[in-house]
């Protein structure tokens, strides 16, 4: 089983969801997504697997959601996206992706469920 984890080590869900995996002896592969973030068809593939429109994977109190008029609800899809993988800081994280599925782990719990 391949395992993803779209990760932000300054995060405390996230460091504790990549900690709930590697209890459980899986060692995921690591993607820092403010280092290397999704690309658009990339993330078009986890909002599909995790059954979310853009917004509802967006950090909507960061700063960058307003100053880049990402808070406009007339975008469209692709706009949200573009402007989530041109501010990776936008993507609620940590993402985990396992099986064709993905999820949140919010709480680290959550990524059980696809394991």
């Amino acid at each position: 089983m391949t395992v993803k984890i779209y990760h932000n080590p300054r995060c405390t869900k996230s460091r504790q969801t990549l900690q709930l995996l590697k209890d459980r002896g899986i060692e995921p592969e690591i993607i820092e997504y403010l280092k290397t973030p999704p690309d658009s068809n990339q993330l078009s593939n986890i909002l599909d697997m995790l059954g979310l429109e853009p917004r509802d994977l967006m950090r909507k109190h960061e700063a960058e959601y307003k100053a880049n008029g990402l808070d406009n609800m007339a975008l469209d899809k692709q706009s949200l996206i573009s402007g989530m993988v041109n501010n990776p800081i936008l993507i609620e994280r940590p993402i985990v992706v396992a099986n064709d599925k993905a999820v949140i782990g919010r709480p680290p719990e959550n990524v059980l469920a696809i394991l």
